[in-house]
C-alpha cells in the first residue's frame, strides 16, 4: 500500500491539472475573436490538459480516493 504522503501528492496534482484544463478551457473563449488557427490551436491545448487531469483521475479512482464534493 502506498504512503499517505503519496496520496496527497497525487491529489495536489490532480487539483493542478484540474485548475490547468479549466484555465485551458477559458482560453477557448479568449481566443475566440482571433481567428480559426487560434481556436484549434486553443482547442488542442486544452484536450491534452484534460487528458492529464483524467489520467490523474483515473490513478487516484485506482486507489479508492474519491475526490467528489
Amino acid at each position: 500500500m502506498k504512503s499517505p504522503i503519496a496520496h496527497a501528492e497525487l491529489i495536489a496534482t490532480f487539483r493542478r491539472a484540474e485548475a490547468e484544463a479549466a484555465h485551458k478551457f477559458g482560453l477557448i473563449k479568449a481566443v475566440a475573436t482571433k481567428g480559426p488557427r487560434a481556436i484549434q490551436m486553443a482547442v488542442e491545448t486544452a484536450k491534452k490538459a484534460a487528458k492529464r487531469r483524467d489520467a490523474y483521475a483515473k490513478k487516484l479512482a485506482a486507489l479508492k480516493v474519491d475526490l467528489k464534493d
